[in-house]
Parts: structure tokens; sequence; C-alpha cells
């Protein structure tokens, strides 16, 4: 008997939280139960290297490799289909949203470029009818339209309440996929505020990780000299207005003010870099706020810091802080919308408030509350953050135990 069939689809494999989700049900699924095809749609990251020798990586494709490339890319590919369409994208998100500014512009207009660049491309592995096709990132009009699969899911990454969207141009693509997996009720909550009649669609999958991989990750090299204040914090994320890194040296100096003798760094990359080197030179925290940027391996930087602190303006469900609790660090989190489903407020890590002056007064109580940071331990070493039986609900999707 042939083994049901899985098409996975994802734009790249930088570093980054869904990226990091993705790795961790790759190897999860069991290849004695199921055959899987991957296809990236840019063969580019860091964790490209993760990916398991038993999963059937896809040839790229040169048209979708440019989709979220430069423009010139497109042309110097030849690529004119996803070019007229790119072109398109951008002159519809212009007319329809001009005036406005919204935090998660960049998600807004991702879903015009799919819209009008998807009929442009080939369609995927076209002789193959999947059992499932799995779009993993939004937007999903390619596993709608360029896939032949028996049963369509979708996944959710983001707090849907900080979108901006028109309902009406995206519910046609959520309503073609059978299931939409959800990585937490927060996020299930406030994606159905928006998509009330997609309620029914909903499942919940929770992120897998494989807490092996980030613990041998974290031990293979040391860097416990580079990180060298007397209390290092650490946050790791894209440079990004979600993850509100512009005011991390507003909240270092009132720290360091309060008397707590802090460095706190700062692994990523992205378009917010300028701003937030800016915003380090205007509050003289030279010394003190340090980006370390692009880092392929996170780990041992996570598993050297003092606290890990995620001060982000808005989550789904951070996977940096799971690798984080999987390495028995003290979490700081900001009251964002679903930060209570993320942690449990003093018992595996602690909930802020988001302003400035709060989120500084409440890390600052957790430096010195020495017995609260060793119970944060205790209580990790005892939790699973790693998920990996929420694999079992893409099996009961197949009819499969």
């Amino acid at each position: 008997m042939s083994k049901p069939r899985i098409l996975i689809l994802m734009h790249y494999l930088e570093l980054g939280g869904a990226e990091m989700a993705l790795i961790g049900l790759l190897q999860a699924l069991d290849p004695h139960k199921v055959d899987v095809d991957l296809f990236i749609y840019s063969h580019q990251g860091a964790l490209m290297k993760h990916i398991p020798n038993w999963v059937n990586l896809l040839p790229e494709h040169p048209a979708y490799s440019v989709i979220e490339r430069p423009m010139k890319e497109a042309a110097l590919k030849c690529q004119i289909g996803v070019l007229i369409g790119r072109l398109l994208a951008k002159y519809k998100h212009w007319k329809k949203d001009k005036g406005q500014s919204h935090a998660s512009d960049d998600i807004s207009m991702m879903q015009y470029v799919e819209d009008n660049v998807t009929p442009w491309l080939p369609r995927i592995n076209s002789s193959v009818e999947y059992d499932l096709c799995i779009s993993f990132l939004i937007p999903h009009n390619i596993g709608k339209d360029k896939v032949n699969a028996k049963k369509r899911i979708a996944w959710i990454h983001t707090d849907y309440s900080t979108v901006s969207l028109n309902p009406e141009q995206e519910l046609p693509v959520w309503e073609a996929y059978d299931n939409i997996v959800s990585i937490s009720d927060d996020v299930s909550k406030s994606f159905t505020d928006k998509f009330p009649s997609l309620k029914d669609k909903i499942i919940l999958i929770e992120n897998i990780l494989s807490s092996d991989f980030v613990r041998k990750r974290a031990k293979q090299i040391n860097v416990k000299n580079e990180l060298n204040g007397s209390i290092n914090l650490l946050s790791v994320g894209r440079y990004t207005a979600a993850k509100n890194y512009d005011n991390v040296p507003i909240i270092c100096k009132i720290l360091r003010d309060t008397g707590a003798d802090v460095k706190w760094y700062i692994i990523g990359y992205g378009s917010d870099e300028t701003l937030i080197r800016q915003r380090i030179m205007d509050a003289g925290m030279e010394e003190h706020v340090i980006l370390l940027g692009k880092k392929d391996n996170p780990y041992p930087y996570i598993d050297a810091c003092d606290i890990y602190v995620q001060p982000s303006r808005y989550e789904g469900k951070s996977v940096t802080v799971r690798e984080a609790q999987i390495l028995y660090k003290p979490v700081v989190v900001t009251n964002y919308k679903t930060a209570s489903s993320q942690i449990n407020d003093r018992e595996d890590g602690i909930i802020v408030p988001m302003d400035n002056d709060g989120c500084a007064k409440g890390t600052s109580k957790l430096i010195k509350d020495r017995e609260l940071q060793n119970k944060l331990r205790r209580n990790l070493i005892k939790g699973d953050f790693a998920n990996k039986s929420e694999v079992n609900k893409i099996y009961s999707l197949l009819g499969i135990n």
C-alpha cells in the first residue's frame, strides 16, 4: 500500500519563526508514514541545510524564485510575467492604500503580489495529484491555484488583529482550503474576527520544534566571551516594527538608570536596522545595546544570555521564545495580545507591560528576583515546549494513525 504524498509550499528558509516551525514539522514527520515533496520558491536561507535528507526537495523554478526578489532580478531572468504582475500589484496597492500607514503593510502588499503574479506562474509538479497540499505561509494563492491535491490546508502564523487587509480580496483564497491551521487560540480568534464565515475550517496545530536540534546547536560554539555584560539580555528576530527593537535603547536606558548593569544584545536583520541604530545613538546606549546582526546559529547566544526578552508590539506565537524556554532561560515578553497563550505568567516566564517604563520596571524586577528566576528555570526543565505530538493532527487529516 502506497504512503500518502504531501506537498509543502514555502517562500524561502531564512532564519525566522515560521521557517523554524517548518523545519520542526519536517523533522517530526515520519518517512515510514508519508512521502513529502517540498517546494521552496527561492532556495535561499541558512535553514536550507537543515531540511531532512528523506524529504524530496523539488527543483527551484526561475519564475517562483523572483516573486520576492528585487524586480530587476525578474527582468534579468526574463520572467516578464512575474515582473508585469508585480508592477500591477504595486500600482493596485498604492491606489487602494495611498495615504495610509500600516504596521503590517508588507503583509497587505504580499496579497496584492500573489493575486497578480500567480496567474503567470506554471503549475507545480503537474503530473502528480497530492493527498495533501500544505501552504505554510501567507499569501496562499499558489497552493490554491497551482497544485493538484485532494485536500489543502493553509497556515496562519500571525495575530490578524494587527493586519491591514481587504477581507473581500482574501476570502476567496481562504475558502479554497479544506482547513486553516492556527498556531494558538488567540491567533484563531483574531483571524475569525476578520473572517467569521471561516470559523468551522479552523484547526489548532501548535508550532513543532525539536528540543534535540535546539540543544545540540546551542553547544556547537562557545560565545560567552562575546556577551560581556554583568547581566546579558538577548532578543532574536527580524528588525521590523513588529519586534519593537526601536524602543529597546530607551528601555535599556531606563534599566540602567535604575541601577541594573545590563547589556542588551539583538540578533537579526531587516529594514529597521538604520532606525534602531539611530535610536541607540539618541539614547546614548552605544556601549549597552549591541546589534549582533544575522547569525546562522543563534542558539549559543540564547544559551549564554541571562534573560531572554521578547519586547514585541505583536506576535502570533513566538518561536524564539519557545526556543529560549527549551534552553531553560528566564523569558520576558511584553503584553501583546497573544502573550497569555505563550507564557504562563510567573510560571514559565513573565509578562510585562508594553510601554517602555513598564517593560523596564518588569524586567528590572526579574533581574533582582533570583528566587523567581530559579523557579522559572525549574519549571522550564520540567516542561515540554517541543509539541512533537502535534504532528499526529497531520496524520489524522490523512486518515492514518
